[in-house]
């Protein structure tokens, strides 16, 4: 009996620690951040809900990122939008961000249609600003690579807006 007990106790003990040691190395994996690889040293919020009461509560504007894994176009974007300084910087210092892979019941995120890539600000007054869009009449609030000079200006006047409302 003394054997038996021993043996089992030993196989019940290696199947613990080998299951220890994967849980262990599946946190060792780089976790997956809200960022999505839109930049990392932000701050994202997880919901459009949480990212409206940040906004309200830190009177800073919500910018929101629709797009799709599956999307050149919003790969693409993705990828200026993460390599450039400026956006990165305004993004985690004054604006409450979020991205979001699927669309919201707040149809005022899409006027136009429900396209990707799709940027939209809300101010702190909770208001959709169809007045701050990018450069195509057919899609008001797309952005290409190329367009990352207009989406910084168009921070930069989420910020006025602000500011001016204040």
């Amino acid at each position: 009996i003394m054997l038996h007990s021993t043996l089992a106790l030993s196989l019940l003990l290696i199947a613990v620690s080998s299951n220890l040691a994967m849980a262990i190395k599946k946190e060792k994996r780089a976790p997956q951040t809200l960022s999505r690889g839109w930049g990392d040293e932000i701050t994202w919020v997880q919901t459009y809900e949480e990212g409206l009461y940040q906004a309200k509560k830190s009177n800073k504007p919500l910018m929101v990122i629709h797009h799709l894994e599956d999307c050149q176009y919003c790969q693409a974007l993705k990828k200026a939008f993460a390599e450039n300084e400026e956006v990165q910087e305004m993004a985690q210092k004054n604006f409450v961000m979020l991205n979001l892979m699927h669309e919201t019941t707040d149809k005022n995120l899409s006027p136009d249609g429900q396209y990707v890539p799709r940027i939209m600000f809300i101010d702190p007054s909770l208001t959709v600003r169809a007045d701050i869009t990018g450069r195509y009449s057919n899609r008001l609030y797309t952005y290409e690579p190329q367009d990352i000079p207009i989406l910084i200006e168009n921070m930069k006047k989420a910020l006025r807006l602000i500011q001016t409302e204040l």
